[in-house]
């Protein structure tokens, strides 16, 4: 509780944009500053001032342009009508900036202050937080602009009316109820009465930011007097600065006060994240920026702020731009933000507990690498006069260890101002050891993140039962030597359709295959930004490819266009993507490769937490011989018996409550034959139960794939035993209704379902 204020500037501002209770949320620049000065004291008004900020025209809406373009026509506007216009204020100026203007209003309260002589102390007063924290703060932020330090403290009206009407509603307060209760007239044009229903994106009348202002100012009067006789004296606060700080897990944080922002370019700090929300109070050491399960940083943070209304403030800059990107912002829970933020270690706490220290954090180091090294990485050579030198020595230093004490190659330094962490972030990529050291700017909860993965618990969940019983131990890898008769086309835009592939192949339209489009989508039954053509020759596709490599691909339905890139393939590579693998640039490109590559992935999990950093598989034989290639989709009658094989414990990467995705593919205008390989499944060494191929013909044209056939034969067993059949694997799916499946045994009908089952 602090001594009331000598004056109160009752404040009030209008932007090219959206007013009202959407002020702020669209970007618009600052063009209108009111203000009025009210003696608390003596219970006096000063006089209005009104002053034009020129906005950017790339800034300016349409209806504002075409107000101005109406204003320079009218040249023949007589003088007496221009002086009606500014009747309205007792002071009208203008300026041609956000900055000069700032300075200018700062200037004239005050030499206004100073020449009442009443006293010194001055606080603005506005109708709610809007004005200070969505319009001014953030514009400065984004200009680089300083803020005078009247900007930092205001008293909102609001909420100074509601401690004598507690009843009232704070979200449903504005100028006209606060003046209707208060039985004060209010003056202003029909089109604008705020208790009627209007436009927030409508245009601001040029004489409502006026007259708002002084009906503002004749109810802090009524305030001020009796029967109220009310006291100003609990301003509000905008932090000037983020606070560093660090999160214990046992400590308990809002829901309501955290947010997830997504988008963020990956060299942002918590200082840019800060920057981003100014004018919002961020909670002490409140912006913790997520990792992906590599260490790296994946464009998220979680944002804790200090209440539930600074919290909605935060959602209103939803797709605000930093830079020239736009960030997302949503809800997030207490839980989400420790789980990334929270620590438990005292390592940590202590290394963590200096205030006013930069972070820098080196990735690569050698595991030999001792304190020493690292301080004579960061000293200065022989004749440079750059300075970085480590806050505290050894202390300012913290290795991160995995549990059983072996190093991780990563470390945070602290240093003790901005100008040696930007001398020490030059040496990026310089030499220790024989290793080059990958050096960035960190944040305190980004080092709880990176200890609390490698120090407090394993990176991937591991459990005992996989999640296939029945999935054998194979390669995911083709064998090397196919004919390279295929295209992969990537980079595709999402609106992409079959018409604009035939488009962008030209000439090359015929050399395809018939039903040799295909078109893989996500999990999620979306494009996938990839196709694979099946070409009639490799010649074909080799011209093809060097040819419209890079080349743009526009989409019809949709105004967006790309370049694409274009790699011959083979038709076993083409079937591993399509079966729910992947290939990476290097594999696809590469002739020569090796069955040890790291350019294939297993089927993607449920969850991309579960995913290890890397996996091993044992090579293995395909189901079909080459030869059967031209009939795969139909193949002869005959059996492919597969053998039930356990993971070994070495491979227990998914937990049993996990679920196995594969790849859904498009195809056009009905199934190509199925790859000549199949690289899931071996070649069985012994039998141990019959099997076979079933045809399941008879299916909806509606079916999404995979996750039906699965579901439909979930509960059907061997005569023999009782066997899962998540390890099925689909071979094929039309568009006319039938699929083709490889099952461990042959399977039985329940009672009461029905199920066409063909046995090939």
């Amino acid at each position: 509780m602090t001594a009331q204020v000598d004056y109160l500037a009752v404040f009030f501002t209008a932007t090219s944009g959206a007013c009202g209770e959407l002020l702020g949320s669209d970007e618009k620049e600052l063009v209108q500053l009111v203000w009025q000065l009210v003696d608390v004291k003596n219970k006096k008004l000063g006089r209005v001032n009104e002053l034009h900020i020129k906005p950017d025209p790339t800034d300016l809406t349409e209806e504002k342009e075409e107000q101005l373009e109406e204003e320079e026509k009218e040249e023949d506007v007589s003088e007496e009508t221009v002086e009606e216009n500014r009747l309205e204020a007792d002071c009208v100026s203008a300026s041609n900036s956000f900055e000069s203007a700032l300075n200018q209003f700062h200037l004239q309260l005050t030499n206004e202050v100073n020449s009442a002589g009443a006293g010194t102390s001055v606080c603005l007063c506005t109708d709610g937080q809007l004005h200070i924290r969505q319009v001014i703060h953030p514009e400065a932020a984004s200009k680089n602009i300083l803020v005078p330090d009247c900007f930092y403290s205001f008293t909102d009206l609001r909420k100074e009316f509601k401690k004598h009407f507690p009843s009232s509603d704070l979200k449903a307060l504005n100028v006209h109820v606060m003046a209707e209760s208060l039985s004060i007239p209010v003056d202003l044009p029909p089109a604008w009465d705020p208790s009627s229903t209007q436009d927030p994106l409508a245009t601001l009348p040029a004489t409502v930011a006026v007259q708002q202002v002084q009906t503002m100012s004749n109810i802090v009067l009524a305030l001020l007097s009796e029967p109220f006789c009310h006291t100003f004296s609990t301003p509000e606060r905008v932090n000037e600065k983020f606070e560093t700080g660090t999160c214990s897990k046992m400590e308990k944080v809002c829901d309501n006060t955290v947010i997830r922002a997504r988008g963020l370019p990956w060299q942002s700090s918590d200082q840019d994240i800060a920057r981003f929300f100014r004018g919002l109070n961020i909670a002490k050491g409140g912006a913790a920026l997520c990792l992906n399960a590599q260490g790296r940083r994946n464009g998220e943070a979680l944002v804790r702020f200090v209440s539930e209304e600074q919290r909605d403030l935060a959602l209103q800059r939803h797709k605000h731009h930093m830079g020239n990107r736009y960030i997302e912002v949503y809800k997030a829970t207490g839980e989400d933000f420790l789980k990334i933020a929270g620590g438990t270690s005292n390592e940590v706490a202590m290394f963590l507990s200096r205030e006013d220290q930069i972070i820098v954090r080196m990735r690569g180091l050698p595991f030999t690498a001792t304190h020493e090294q690292v301080l004579s990485f960061f000293s200065p050579e022989d004749g440079l006069k750059d300075m970085c030198p480590v806050s505290g020595g050894k202390d300012g230093i913290l290795f991160v260890h995995y549990p059983d004490g072996r190093p991780t190659g990563d470390a945070f330094v602290l240093f003790a101002c901005e100008e040696h962490a930007q001398c020490a972030l030059k040496k990026h990529k310089e030499i220790l050891g024989k290793r080059y050291i990958e050096l960035f700017k960190s944040t305190a909860a980004e080092v709880q993140q990176v200890l609390n993965r490698y120090s407090s618990a394993p990176l991937i969940s591991v459990a005992p039962p996989p999640l296939v019983s029945v999935l054998p131990t194979v390669s995911l890898l083709p064998p090397p030597g196919g004919l390279r008769d295929c295209l992969r086309l990537r980079g595709l835009p999402y609106t992409a359709s079959i018409e604009d592939i035939l488009t962008f192949l030209g000439e090359f339209t015929h050399d395809i295959r018939p039903h040799g489009v295909h078109m893989v989508l996500n999990q999620q039954g979306r494009p996938s930004g990839d196709c694979f053509i099946q070409m009639t020759t490799a010649e074909r596709a080799l011209q093809a490819s060097q040819r419209l490599h890079k080349h743009i691909m526009t989409s019809q339905r949709g105004a967006n266009s790309r370049y694409v890139e274009v790699f011959p393939c083979s038709a076993e590579e083409m079937g591993l993507v399509l079966m729910g693998g992947s290939l990476s640039h290097t594999h696809a490109h590469t002739h020569n490769r090796s069955r040890s590559g790291t350019g294939l992935s297993p089927p993607p999990c449920k969850s991309r937490r579960l995913s290890p950093p890397s996996y091993s598989f044992t090579p293995a034989q395909p189901v079909f011989p080459t030869e059967a290639a031209a009939s795969a989709l139909y193949p002869p009658i005959g059996q492919v018996l597969l053998t039930h094989r356990p993971l070994p414990p070495g491979h227990a990467y998914y937990p049993s409550t996990a679920q196995l995705y594969m790849n859904y593919t498009a195809y056009y205008p009905s199934p190509p034959g199925s790859p000549t390989t199949v690289g899931f499944f071996p070649s069985p060494s012994s039998l141990s139960s019959p099997g076979g191929l079933v045809r399941m013909p008879g299916l909806t044209y509606g079916s999404s794939g995979v996750k039906e056939l699965i579901n439909a034969v979930q509960g059907y067993q061997s005569p023999l035993e009782s066997t899962s059949l998540l390890g099925s694997s689909l071979i094929g799916q039309s568009s006319g209704g039938d699929a083709l499946m490889s099952l461990p045994a042959m399977v039985t009908k329940p009672a009461g379902q029905y199920l066409d089952l063909t046995l090939l």
